[in-house]
């Protein structure tokens, strides 16, 4: 008699079902798959292992994986929740999820004092400030992040005044820093937020909502219904 034997899907270290995935963020189930035919790409184009190294994060965004970029670190740091060194499809997802138009605003003002929070020592302080107030100037954000979901970087040319960076260290830590002790917590960063909301606009990505739209080359059949 002959055995009929089905054979099991493999997938790379790493990997969550979609549907695991999409029951934690504001992803639908064929989003999250958009998402992982994504992320093989990215995570197969230096070391087809099934994580995302750095130099291939840097590739996505450079089209070079030599290149040095503060900006890059960070967020590349901030994505790789298990502090391996790697991101995992997971992390990946739930990273890229506080971008979604449908994810809480909390989330959203926390990622963001993290990335400005250089140092991780749970305060912003005045260089850190520095830092990323230039990094936002040269750099538009949300459409960076926007294309490192195409693997691509908009870079913009500016010089600004030493005179004009100190204005603009000054003045947001006037009206920051509350508690007048040269620095930025956790709480102080949320009362900025809620007086000047305009800052986390950068957070939110609208193509995210619409994955299998924006990228149509992506949709996978996964026999399970949206809703």
């Amino acid at each position: 008699m002959g055995c009929f034997c089905l054979k099991k899907l493999r997938h790379k270290p790493g990997y969550e079902a979609p549907i695991n995935l999409a029951s934690e963020t504001p992803f639908t189930v064929n989003e999250v798959e958009a998402l992982y035919d994504l992320f093989k790409k990215l995570s197969s184009s230096i070391i087809d292992d099934g994580l995302i190294h750095k130099e291939e994060f840097q590739l996505a965004l450079f089209k070079n994986s030599n290149k040095q970029n503060l900006f890059a670190d960070r967020i590349f740091d901030l994505f790789d929740i298990k502090r391996n060194g790697v991101i995992e499809f997971g992390e990946f997802v739930r990273s890229l999820s506080v971008f979604h138009p449908n994810a809480p605003e909390a989330d959203k003002i926390a990622f963001l004092f993290r990335l400005y929070d250089l140092r991780q020592t749970g305060c912003i302080e005045a260089e850190e400030i520095l830092t990323f107030h230039l990094i936002f100037l040269l750099y538009d954000l949300n459409r960076k992040l926007k294309e490192m979901v195409t693997a691509l970087l908009c870079e913009n040319n500016m010089s600004l005044s030493e005179d004009v960076v100190d204005l603009i260290v000054e003045k947001t830590m006037m009206e920051a820093d509350t508690k007048r002790d040269g620095k930025i917590d956790e709480e102080e960063w949320k009362e900025l937020v809620e007086k000047n909301p305009s800052i986390i606009k950068i957070m939110t990505l609208s193509d995210l909502k619409e994955l299998t739209l924006a990228f149509p080359s992506f949709v996978m059949n996964s026999g399970v219904s949206d809703l």
